[in-house]
């Protein structure tokens, strides 16, 4: 009689763990997909996907799934970030595709099963690219940009389109960075009432609160670089033409470029070579012929900094001081690597080339638009610069929080044809390389310059616009060279990030520099959605 009790309990116990078990709470955005459980704070990294579709551990299908869950769970019904503004709805089927394909042994490349989300200024066939624009928010492309076909060849899946600045911050004065017309005020993760910065803030603020592995953003001055170091992930500005841009909504010519953003030095560098590329519809893609890789991985290697030497440029100190005191332990740090520093107080020898720069992108800027327009076919809702202007005008939601003086200053100019151009545009490249980053490489003998990136994130103010304090993405970007930020710290909460800028194609070794500090340091932690 005694046994068969015991064996009663046992078997009552047994159930009461059984409906524990299939009763058991799962927390919003934790999704559960046969035998692969995506937890909601697992941060993936492009090895970590390529390990798991190769030992069977994880499957496209499942990872896509989890990403647009999390974008659903997070973006659009958690703290609002308004990082996406549209999602892809044939990320599953290309997911399940690529599922297939590693059933047969195929493997499309070193970004296969990737989910990535583009900033919405870069043409994708599928999807409508806005530019941020409510004048654009039913423009289909009709072909992918060049880099969006790269992707899809190197094996990514395209997530979705990242919210921006509209039209990349370069609209008009007084604008707030991450603010849109299609997709409202994106927020900053780690503070919601605090900005993003820009203009590739949704990209940016959707790695840092991994709706995605990667996300590309692009750059004229700062918005890759700024955006990544305000919300604590990884940014790289490649120099100006390894990269095509080719199907991208433009501003210069001169200045702009693609580039990704991730949580990783390891997985930027994995991204660029898949995106790198001579691209006969961009000539200035023909320069890179020769300096470009497919591999960016090869230039881990270094133990240490020793007989590098790294200018410190000092332009940043005493704007903020907090940040100081994170930039002077970051150069402490790369002194304990092996690095000798060297103090640069001084990169432009005038202000004259931020006048000549600002000109030049002007000039740039109408015959590019007006080449996108055009490239949009005749049935587009905006043909030029003009009609785009007037559209403004007429929307309240465009004009509501600020201006377009910008665009009206471009529309007057006479474009990239002129005298006037030309004139500027010799005098902002003497200026930035020759007289520049150039002259203070070689007078000092340097591997890199390292910087503050930027200071904390600002309250976004829709009456009064960004509150810049510092920043030292201009060097790099104005003469179209590379530029890097990584993590280095926290002012309370709010990340601050270092920036590694060098020569013309020196993407590997400021890749090698960056990763070595980011590995002695392991600054990054997740965003923690805070209120105030």
């Amino acid at each position: 009689m005694r046994l068969i009790q015991i064996k009663f309990l046992v078997v009552i116990i047994f159930l009461l763990l059984v409906c524990s078990c299939n009763n058991r709470s799962i927390p919003k955005g934790d999704t559960v997909f046969g035998q692969v459980a995506l937890i909601e704070n697992k941060e993936y990294s492009i090895t970590d996907l390529q390990i798991g579709y190769k030992d069977g551990s994880l499957s496209v299908e499942s990872v896509v799934q989890f990403y647009l869950q999390r974008i659903e769970n997070i973006d659009d019904s958690g703290p609002l970030l308004n990082a996406v503004i549209t999602t892809n709805s044939n990320a599953l089927k290309m997911a399940r595709q690529l599922d297939q394909d590693l059933l047969k042994g195929l493997y499309r490349g070193p970004m296969h099963g990737v989910p990535v989300l583009l900033k919405d200024n870069i043409d994708t066939y599928d999807l409508p690219t806005t530019g941020g624009s409510r004048a654009l928010r039913n423009s289909y492309p009709l072909d992918d940009a060049y880099i969006t076909k790269k992707l899809r060849e190197a094996g990514a899946i395209i997530l979705g389109k990242a919210n921006l600045s509209e039209w990349a911050n370069f609209r008009g004065e007084n604008s707030s960075s991450g603010w849109s017309g299609v997709g409202g005020q994106t927020k900053n993760p780690y503070i919601l009432d605090r900005n993003p910065c820009g203009s590739s803030s949704g990209s940016a603020v959707a790695v840092a609160a991994n709706l995605c592995v990667i996300a590309i953003g692009t750059e004229t001055n700062g918005s890759i670089v700024c955006p990544s170091q305000a919300n604590g992930v990884v940014g790289i500005k490649p120099t100006v033409g390894l990269i095509s841009r080719n199907g991208i909504i433009p501003i210069s010519w001169n200045q702009d470029t693609a580039g990704p953003i991730a949580r990783s030095i390891k997985d930027v560098a994995i991204c660029l070579g898949a995106l790198a590329g001579v691209d006969p519809l961009d000539d200035r893609t023909v320069l890179s012929d020769g300096n470009f890789y497919d591999n960016y991985i090869q230039f881990i290697r270094a133990k240490d900094l020793k007989r590098m030497r790294i200018g410190y440029y000092t332009g940043a100190d005493g704007k903020n001081s907090d940040v100081d005191v994170l930039t002077n332990r970051a150069v402490n740090k790369m002194k304990d690597l092996g690095a000798e520093i060297i103090e640069v107080d001084q990169i432009f020898l005038n202000d004259e080339i931020n006048y000549n720069a600002f000109q030049v992108m002007l000039h740039e800027y109408k015959d590019g638009l007006n080449d996108y327009f055009a490239s949009l076919g005749p049935d587009a809702a905006i043909k030029n610069l003009t009609e785009l202007i007037e559209f403004n005008m007429n929307d309240k939601v465009e004009m509501d929080f600020y201006g377009q003086e910008y665009l009206e200053m471009a529309a007057v100019m006479e474009g990239m044809e002129s005298e006037d151009y030309f004139k500027h545009l010799e005098a902002a490249n003497l200026g930035s390389r020759v007289n520049g980053i150039d002259r203070v490489m070689d007078a000092f003998n340097l591997d890199a310059i390292m910087a503050p990136s930027g200071s904390p994130a600002w309250k976004t103010d829709h009456a009064n616009g960004d509150k810049f304090t510092l920043g030292s993405s201009s060097p790099a970007a104005i003469s179209g060279y590379p530029s890097i930020t990584v993590p280095m710290g926290y002012v309370d909460e709010l990340p601050v990030g270092l920036s590694i800028f060098g020569r013309q194609w020196s993407e590997g070794e400021l890749i090698d520099i960056a990763y070595l500090y980011e590995q002695a340091t392991k600054h990054r932690r997740a965003p923690k959605y805070i209120e105030k």
